[in-house]
């Protein structure tokens, strides 16, 4: 689980990773402005929960160093903009502006600037579209990085027609080699056009899943909660897809023989989820639906996961969460959040992922953040809710062979075994025998696509 054309477009837009408060923004943002002479400059990666009042930043600081042109920033999880004046301007938000599945922050009856979940797009939509030059470029800059850290396939949690007939075309002439799981972003266009056109099981290209989000994320407090955050008693999240239009989904995918892949990170947005999949996949044999994320889930809702549903999960969330979940959740709710043993325990597999580029692209990283708990520094010493490690087995497995069965592709990858495609990574060391510590300083040697060398590294 990851976004793979997203990566690509970050590689050229202004990181704002682990930037540790609104002065390193401002550095960082001057000198890409420096460099890059456009009018519209679009970021990634800030985090409130690293700053020390630990609350969402106001756009004063952008209205001043850029009156004149659009700024839009990222939070880190991708579920809320920070945009400037000139922005909310050009978008016609004002203090009255309502958006079903999302919210937008008021401050002294005048937006601050902060946009959250669906109340995104408003902004989005004044931006011009991608250029087919520009989203050839993201894809094949993407590529590159995923191969340097030893990724054969990428699942994308949320395409759009273009995107994926892009990747098509690339893959055809040979430009792009990576293969491509693509889920279809939940919109009207693809699915009348997906639906319509069936199943496609390429060489290289697989469309047979459909992406939705049930809710926000826990850290812009739009994850969607029984009971209201521990840290503002006022919120229970967002819903961004009713239970209703969820089933109605449900109904329509299952009918075709599509897989349905839903974000849900709130303990009620699990619930939801698990009580829509579980009616509607009663007569269904073999249906292999994911809830992605799967973050927050009540002792209750847990025993809803079966073999028919599959937690497709990101260990390393669990480690960059850990200093902050608390605060959201309550020290009982979080005994039920990252629960990736308690999940493979009732559903029998498990999807690891990275979700990057929320996270770092390294699946290393994700191989100790599940077995150690620990995050790259080594912290905490015991390892943050340790009871719900993995054993190396089962996080080998979750990145390869289940991982291949959650999407189908069990019967010709995610081991190495004759018959199956020559998809394979040399790295430098036994992640299955080195000591825990080492595990994340392990690197790659190589990378092999088809039995061809993609990637190697040159000493």
């Amino acid at each position: 689980h990851c976004h793979f054309f997203n990566l690509g477009l970050s590689l050229g837009q202004v990181d704002l990773r682990d930037s540790k408060n609104i002065e390193e923004i401002e550095k960082r943002l001057l000198l890409y402005s420096k460099k890059n002479q456009s009018d519209v400059i679009i970021g990634r990666g800030w985090d409130q929960n690293l700053w020390e009042n630990k609350v969402f930043p106001n756009n004063g600081f952008l209205n001043k160093l850029f009156p004149d042109k659009l700024v839009l920033l990222r939070r880190i999880d991708g579920h809320a903009l920070l945009v400037n004046d000139l922005v909310i301007h050009k978008a016609q938000i004002n203090s009255k502006t309502k958006v079903s599945g999302g919210s937008i922050l008021i401050e002294n009856n005048k937006p601050t600037g902060v946009l959250i979940d669906k109340a995104m797009d408003l902004a989005i939509s004044i931006l011009p579209p991608n250029s087919s030059k520009l989203i050839s470029k993201a894809l094949i800059d993407a590529e590159k990085k995923a191969f340097e850290n030893g990724l054969t396939t990428v699942d994308d949690a949320g395409l759009n027609k273009r995107t994926i007939q892009i990747i098509d075309s690339l893959q055809q002439t040979g430009d792009l080699k990576i293969r491509v799981y693509a889920m279809i972003s939940n919109t009207k266009e693809n699915l009348n056009y997906f639906l319509d056109k069936g199943i496609i099981e390429k060489e290289k290209l697989t469309v047979r899943s459909v992406k939705v989000y049930l809710d926000g994320a826990l850290g812009s407090r739009g994850a969607l909660l029984k009971k209201p955050y521990s840290d503002d008693n006022e919120n229970k999240g967002i819903t961004i897809t009713t239970k209703e239009e969820l089933f109605e989904l449900s109904e329509k995918l299952s009918s075709k023989g599509f897989q349905l892949n839903t974000h849900a990170i709130g303990d009620k947005a699990n619930e939801i989820v698990l009580d829509v999949y579980n009616y509607i996949l009663k007569g269904i044999e073999d249906p292999r639906w994911r809830i992605e994320h799967a973050q927050v889930v009540d002792e209750f809702d847990i025993q809803k996961f079966n073999s028919k549903i599959i937690p497709s999960v990101q260990p390393t969330h669990a480690t960059s969460d850990m200093n902050w979940a608390e605060d959201r959740l309550g020290n009982n709710r979080l005994k039920r959040a990252y629960a990736y043993k308690d999940l493979l325990d009732w559903s029998g597999k498990i999807a690891l992922g990275t979700d990057f580029p929320v996270e770092k692209v390294n699946p290393l990283f994700t191989f100790y953040s599940a077995v150690a708990r620990k995050d790259v520094d080594g912290n905490p010493s015991k390892g943050f809710l340790k009871e719900n490690a993995l054993t190396r087995v089962e996080a080998l497995k979750g990145m390869t062979i289940w991982a291949a069965y959650s999407n189908f592709e069990d019967s010709f990858k995610g081991s190495i075994e004759i018959g199956k495609m020559a998809d394979f990574v040399i790295l430098t060391n036994d992640i299955m025998e080195v000591p825990e510590e080492e595990i994340k300083n392990v690197g790659v040697v190589a990378t092999i696509v088809n039995g061809s060398i993609v990637f190697q590294k040159i000493n």
